[in-house]
């Protein structure tokens, strides 16, 4: 873990749109993954049951856009040797899954039931393959190992026959990715018998990743930022659409990560920095985006810290519990005492997030 002890630099030296979405999705992460009840939720907060997709579910692609733009700008910053930053990518990448496997065994510590996939291990190993892959500074090995991911997993998919289950089946717990989890995943499975964090849904994840090294490359170019809004705006509009058409054959999935919900979070992520671009970049407004700012600074030590105080919170104080109930207790409807709830841990959690900032703290696994 590094921790470096220096204020923020200038707005010449970074791109603070880039902050800003980073920090917007940390901190709707926390919010969608800390409800007041998980019986609660309110709609716009819940995943998609299955095919189809709502607004969670662009929060953990984002992310990956953003790893994916963070790997460009860092490696272009960087002057140290190949040999150094692979050393650095493998070290990085360890200490994100294993923070990830330690965060899962919370609260009680039982390795007889570790997880070993989950949100930081995705992390870490789409984070590992994507710097390895940019370190190359070959944007058409880049553009043909997206193509492969995106067009190998659909025929997969669809192609490859499942034992017991047959050709081209997309039903939860049956298809190929799912069989593969229950197969070959070992440890602890989120949903009993496969994980949506699981091994082969991991290979469209990391063209995800690839996705935002894209916009990576474009943010360092030498185009103006009202030339890099138009790019990203148009181009997002049209992977969304792409994704909605490759929906027809190949349904939009988080839990199975298919190659049309890659288009169509990736386009709608290029959409959303393309608007934070016009907003912070070009218009200067960047003051309403200062909490984002701050949120993003020090986004995976603050995602992890966000669970650690639920756990205390929640299993530790019985505190989510006291107060889910007293909301309940003046009126609310449950779903709207969930979501009061989510919205006020998300604003707790700006208060270390707040401090680290101020102490010019900066951690970096």
């Amino acid at each position: 873990m590094t921790i470096a002890t220096r204020g923020p630099l200038r707005p010449i030296e970074r791109i603070l749109s880039v902050d800003a979405f980073r920090g917007l999705t940390i901190a709707l992460m926390i919010l969608v993954n800390d409800p007041g009840s998980w019986q609660h939720i309110y709609a716009p907060l819940k995943h998609a049951e299955w095919h189809g997709i709502t607004p969670t579910d662009l929060v953990f692609p984002f992310f990956l856009f953003i790893v994916g733009i963070s790997i460009v700008l860092s490696q272009s910053n960087s002057l140290i040797g190949k040999a150094a930053a692979r050393h650095k990518i493998f070290t990085r990448s360890i200490k994100i899954f294993t923070l990830g496997l330690l965060l899962g065994l919370l609260p009680l510590f039982d390795f007889t039931n570790i997880r070993w996939a989950g949100v930081l291990q995705r992390i870490a190993v789409v984070y590992f393959v994507c710097a390895l892959l940019y370190m190359q500074n070959n944007t058409k090995l880049e553009i043909k190992v997206f193509v492969a991911l995106l067009l190998g997993y659909w025929l997969a998919m669809l192609l490859v026959p499942v034992p017991r289950i047959g050709v081209g089946s997309l039903e939860p717990a049956r298809n190929l990715a799912n069989w593969i989890d229950s197969q070959y995943l070992p440890g602890k499975l989120w949903r009993g018998t496969w994980d949506p964090e699981g091994l082969i849904s991991t290979l469209p994840a990391i063209a995800t990743c690839i996705s935002g090294m894209f916009v990576g490359r474009l943010l360092l170019s030498d185009r103006p930022s009202r030339k890099q809004f138009k790019w990203l705006f148009w181009s997002g509009l049209i992977a969304m659409f792409a994704g909605l058409a490759w929906d027809v054959y190949f349904p939009i999935n988080k839990n199975i990560w298919t190659s049309s919900y890659v288009l169509f979070t990736s386009g709608a992520a290029a959409m959303a920095l393309s608007c934070l671009i016009y907003i912070i970049d070009i218009k200067g407004a960047h003051r309403a985006f200062n909490f984002a700012i701050i949120f993003g600074s020090n986004a995976i030590v603050l995602y992890a810290l966000s669970y650690v105080l639920m756990f205390t919170l929640d299993h530790g104080l019985g505190v989510r519990q006291l107060v889910f109930e007293g909301l309940l207790g003046l009126g609310f409807v449950p779903e709207f005492a969930s979501m009061i709830w989510a919205i006020g841990f998300t604003a707790f959690c700006f208060i270390p997030a707040l401090i680290l900032y101020r102490c010019k703290i900066f951690i970096k696994l």
